[in-house]
């Protein structure tokens, strides 16, 4: 079966943020997801794509993938989603790391989701996966029936977020990837917050933290 899911990656801010967009090709929809920066050349790389944006998807609350998050919400009257237990990342300029960036943000989301939640938006299933360990409320969105998770900073390729900020914790990580992830089918394939894209196979055969 031709998957509907188009998948556009851009990368945003100063430190090199992964932002994609989950397009429905079917039904001309679109997920934002995590908008670091750069919320005017979305908005435009939006109207360039002719689609519908939906809703925005936060993986977590640090400002280099919320910064952006506002603006393009307001812009298109869309709701912001984040895991409940990140509502205070996001409020926090400590935890939300803007300080490091000599700045004082604060952001908002809209909706706040729970694990293993099932969520339908733009056509697409999505069911949340809570990993808490680089943020208390970090988590993933995995696409059960395209094979896609984006992992936000909880899996990178080769790699596991830091967990050195403020609530993070690396024994926390380490568990939510093995419990939550590695059980993900092998061929999934994994669009991280930073850096390249791999897969759920790979990841278990190579990641030197699992």
């Amino acid at each position: 079966v031709m998957s509907k899911l188009k998948i556009n990656h851009y990368v945003v801010g100063p430190v090199q943020t992964n932002c994609y967009f989950a397009i429905n090709e079917e039904t001309h929809e679109l997920l934002v997801i995590d908008p670091g920066a750069s919320a005017k050349q979305l908005a435009e790389r939006i109207r360039q794509e002719g689609c519908t944006p939906v809703a925005i998807l936060l993986t977590h609350g640090h400002f280099d993938h919320a910064t952006g998050a506002e603006e393009l919400a307001q812009e298109f009257d869309i709701p912001i989603y984040i895991y409940e237990d990140d509502k205070a990342t996001l409020e926090d300029p400590e935890m939300n790391v803007s300080y490091m960036m000599g700045r004082e943000l604060v952001f908002h989301a809209d909706k706040f989701l729970k694990d293993e939640q099932e969520i339908d938006l733009a056509g697409f299933h999505i069911r949340v996966l809570h990993t808490p360990g680089h943020t208390p409320g970090g988590c993933c969105y995995y696409f059960p029936y395209e094979d896609v998770v984006f992992t936000g900073d909880s899996l990178f390729c080769g790699s596991i977020g830091r967990t050195d900020f403020k609530g993070g914790s690396s024994s926390q990580l380490v568990r939510a990837v093995k419990d939550k992830l590695m059980k993900l089918p092998d061929r999934t394939m994994v669009y991280p917050g930073h850096n390249d894209i791999t897969s759920i196979e790979h990841e278990r055969m190579y990641n030197p933290y699992l």
